[in-house]
């Protein structure tokens, strides 16, 4: 092939947005001359190529959106050390059926069960099956919003939280929330509700909440709109962190204690 021509065809994959096909378009073409390939089975292989590129990108950058603190996926998930949880409950929310349907997940447990791996290990295939994704702690969201408020941008952020398909918030339960910050969160539960799906961690009950979120009522009219349409985990086990320092042998296992005298 002349030198012409082969700018020429890089050219019209830059025209056309071929980044991933620009780049490789000789080695491409002397490979497909060493197979020699047929016309539709060259054109097959140039076009997966471009596409796989393509998807690999987008999902690059709604990772990348989402803002997860760390990546981890299902298949690294021990689900022998919490035997509470059913796999399949688990893979079935992986299918991202209950995104399309509108539908929340709340996982609950004590610190240190997985919830915030599960999360995030969600959010990704909600990533990889092209959705739009964002993750937060509850404090960093209560922050977020107070600040939009006190700059007179609430109006505004809450319609940035209402985009995302998915809106992963961990964490729920570890720091009180003050009135304002609970008023907060249910607006932002107000304006998700039946519009996107929403997945929340929490080391307490829900019969907790109110204590969580300082006000009976709130908590109420939080959790009647998070619910409607929720699957809810409860996990139950030792914490993963304090089985690592058994085994690293920086905690010990507590003797029994003896049984008072008569």
């Amino acid at each position: 092939m002349t030198t012409p021509q082969l700018d020429r065809l890089g050219q019209h994959c830059q025209r056309l947005r071929l980044h991933r096909v620009e780049a490789e378009l000789s080695t491409l073409l002397e490979q497909a001359a060493k197979k020699d390939l047929s016309y539709s089975d060259f054109l097959d292989e140039v076009l997966t190529l471009e596409l796989r590129s393509k998807h690999e990108k987008h999902l690059a950058m709604r990772v990348s959106m989402a803002r997860f603190p760390f990546q981890k996926s299902l298949d690294s998930f021990d689900w022998k050390f919490q035997p509470s949880i059913d796999p399949k409950v688990i893979k079935e929310l992986a299918s991202g059926r209950f995104i399309a349907d509108g539908e929340n997940v709340l996982l609950l447990g004590p610190p240190g069960v997985g919830k915030t791996h599960l999360a995030v290990a969600l959010g990704l295939q909600a990533c990889a099956l092209g959705l739009r994704t964002m993750f937060t702690t509850a404090a960093g969201l209560i922050a977020t919003l107070g600040k939009a408020l006190y700059e007179n941008r609430l109006e505004e952020r809450l319609k940035l939280l209402t985009q995302p398909k998915l809106l992963l918030i961990d964490e729920i339960g570890y720091i009180p929330i003050d009135r304002q910050g609970a008023n907060l969160f249910f607006q932002l539960i107000s304006r998700r509700y039946e519009r996107g799906s929403i997945l929340l961690t929490s080391n307490q009950s829900l019969g907790a909440w109110g204590e969580v979120f300082g006000d009976t009522v709130i908590a109420s009219a939080i959790l009647d709109r998070l619910l409607h349409h929720a699957t809810t985990i409860n996990i139950k086990g030792e914490s993963y962190r304090l089985k690592e320092k058994r085994r690293a042998g920086l905690l010990r296992t507590a003797p029994p204690l003896e049984s008072p005298a008569e």
